[in-house]
């Protein structure tokens, strides 16, 4: 059986899809469908921006 290779994004990536949401007013679905990654995948990536803005660490 063949194992699936899981994504991997570059941190410029994830802080571009986040501010997307974020600074820009996307929905999380419209910046998944404009970059290509879940909405599970933006969600997370939103939470761990916001956190770092309000100084914690994720």
């Amino acid at each position: 059986m063949t194992k699936l290779k899981r994504a991997t994004y570059s941190a410029a990536i994830k802080l571009e899809t986040a501010q997307l949401v974020v600074d820009q007013g996307y929905t999380q679905e419209d910046a998944a469908k404009a970059m290509g990654v879940g909405k599970s995948t933006v969600s997370k990536w939103v939470t761990q921006l916001k956190q770092e803005r309000n100084g914690q660490s994720p």
